[in-house]
Formats: structure tokens, C-alpha cells, sequence
């Protein structure tokens, strides 16, 4: 029993020192979630309009399977026949989709880790490598579950679909409501499994990676700014790190969430006959298109949402 505070072993239900300040914490908490919701919101849509293209082709290559159905020799050819075939905009094939489902996912990613740093904090405002761990994978795994499986298998399921002779979807809500009659409401959270692994990993290892380099480049001042930048130079490490980390991952979730998912009874059996069918070097194919816009899209991103959150935090209080 501690001496200064006499009653607390006989009375479980005295109000202890560290308590005191429970409330203001939360409601400080609440405050700066909502302002990574509004400023992730924004963000994602701007981000999303100017790193499509590399996404496009990153998927179709991750889509392009050996042998006689293999379509593409690399990003250029890629490229190439898309334009050639549906023009520039065929490069956007899909916009609309994660346009819909990107101001959602960065908002709800940015809110939650918003809110898991806040009480994650220690008194000097600071997180500890296993908050930022943690604070990063909770942000990865709410915006898998609220926002991004339904968006990303929409997303692979068009550009798969203009792969094929005759194509079906005429539009997102033409295309989601096929999707919808066709395999019923679940048909788009197909690979959830996956994207949990994957944007919990994602996140867990980009917040690491930017919250370690702020802190490196803050030194002893946990108040002295980062310029845009400089902000923008992690992003481009954070994004590289995830990308050699887990594009594994996203191989499977793209083979599980494309029109021939059926093939595959579990994201375990897909990862198994990727391995025996095309051998390791598969799961990191489309590393290069992925790691030019993860790079350019994390770069931008933090730079985007530490502008807002900047405003935000002098005109929002």
C-alpha cells in the first residue's frame, strides 16, 4: 500500500492521482481524431487523382499470370497497350472506384491512428516503438475492414474485367450491383483476410517508419517543425519500407479478390499455388510500378494531410 495515498487498498474506488486528467485526455483524443477524419478525407481524394496510372499497372501486372494467358512484358508494354487499345484514360480505368473508396480509407486511417497516438502518448507527447507499431497496425486493420476490401475488390474485379473479350461493367454502380447479384453482398470482401494482413503491415510499418524519422529529425525539441519536404522525403522511405515488406501480401490479395477467385479456397491455398505454379519471384510481381507510386503516393500523402492538419490545428481549436 502506498503510503501517501493510505486508502487505496482498502477503497478499489478512490480516484488515483493519474486519473485526474482521463477526461481532457479523451476529449483531446476525440478532437484530433476528427481532424485526421476531415483532413485523411481530403487527402485521399486528391492523392488518388494523381497516382492512379501507376496503380492501374501495378495491378494488371499482378493480375498477368505465365504462359499463354500472360498479356504484358513488363510496364511499358503495359502501358503501351492500354493506351493503344482504350487511349490514355484507359490508364483510369477504375478511377471512380477507389475516387469513392479512397476519401473513406485515408479518412478513417488517419483517424484512427489520430486517436490510438493520442492515448498511446506518453507525457511528453511521445510514442514508444511499440505504440507506433501498434497505433499504426490499429489505423491498417479498421481502414481494411470499413473501407478498403470492398473498395479494392471492386477495383481488381474492373480492371480484371476489361482483360477479358467482353467486357460487363458498364460503370462503378452498374459494375457493384452485378458484382452484388452475382455473389451476393460478400462478393465485395472478397480476400479480407489478406487485406487485413496487408494494410495492417502497411501501416504499422509506414507510421513506424515516418513517426521514428520525425522524431530522429526533431531531436531533443518534440516541438520543432518538419518542413513539407522534408515530411515528404520520409514518406517516400515509409513507403519503400512497406513495400519490400509486404508486397507478398498484396499479390495474394489481388489473385484473391480478381474474377477467378473462385479457383482458390482460402488466401492460404492461393499463396500455395502461386508458390508451385510460378515459383517465389511471383509474389513480387508489379514491386517496381508499386514501389514508384506507393513512394510518390505516402510522399504525398503525409505531405497533404500535415499541411491540413497544420491549419487545422491553428484555425481548429
Amino acid at each position: 500500500m502506498d503510503k501517501r495515498y493510505p486508502n487505496s487498498v482498502a477503497n478499489p474506488f478512490i480516484r488515483r492521482p493519474w486519473m485526474e486528467n482521463n477526461g481532457a485526455a479523451a476529449a483531446a483524443g476525440g478532437q484530433t481524431g476528427l481532424k485526421g477524419i476531415v483532413a485523411g478525407g481530403i487527402t485521399g481524394g486528391i492523392e488518388i487523382c494523381i497516382t492512379f496510372p501507376t496503380e492501374y499497372v501495378k495491378t494488371q501486372l499482378q493480375l498477368d499470370e505465365k504462359g499463354g494467358a500472360k498479356k504484358f512484358n513488363g510496364i511499358a508494354d503495359c502501358v503501351k497497350k492500354t493506351v493503344k487499345a482504350n487511349g490514355f484514360f484507359g490508364l483510369y480505368r477504375g478511377l471512380s472506384v477507389l475516387l469513392y473508396g479512397s476519401i473513406p480509407k485515408s479518412a478513417v486511417r488517419f483517424g484512427a491512428f489520430e486517436t490510438l497516438k493520442t492515448q498511446m502518448m506518453d507525457h511528453n507527447g511521445q510514442l514508444s516503438t511499440s505504440g507506433k507499431l501498434l497505433a499504426g497496425l490499429g489505423a491498417g486493420v479498421a481502414e481494411a475492414i470499413l473501407a478498403v476490401t470492398p473498395m479494392e475488390t471492386v477495383k481488381v474485379k474492373f480492371i480484371n474485367d476489361q482483360r477479358s473479350a467482353n467486357p460487363q461493367f458498364r460503370g462503378f454502380f452498374h459494375g457493384v450491383s452485378t458484382i452484388i447479384k452475382q455473389e451476393g453482398f460478400m462478393g465485395v470482401y472478397k480476400g479480407l483476410t489478406a487485406t487485413i494482413m496487408k494494410q495492417g503491415s502497411n501501416q504499422a510499418i509506414r507510421f513506424y517508419v515516418m513517426e521514428s524519422l520525425k522524431d530522429l529529425y526533431k531531436g531533443d525539441d518534440p516541438k520543432k517543425p518538419v518542413p513539407k519536404l522534408v515530411v515528404g522525403v520520409f514518406g517516400a522511405v515509409a513507403g519503400a519500407a512497406s513495400v519490400f515488406g509486404n508486397t507478398p501480401i498484396d499479390v495474394v490479395k489481388t489473385r484473391m479478390q480478381g474474377l477467378e477467385a473462385a479457383k482458390y479456397k482460402s488466401t492460404v491455398d492461393c499463396f500455395m499455388k502461386i508458390w508451385k505454379n510460378e515459383g517465389p519471384a511471383a509474389f513480387y510481381k508489379g514491386t517496381v510500378p508499386r514501389l514508384g507510386r506507393v513512394c510518390l503516393d505516402v510522399a504525398i500523402t503525409f505531405m497533404i494531410y500535415d499541411s491540413f492538419m497544420d491549419l487545422f490545428n491553428k484555425f481548429w481549436r
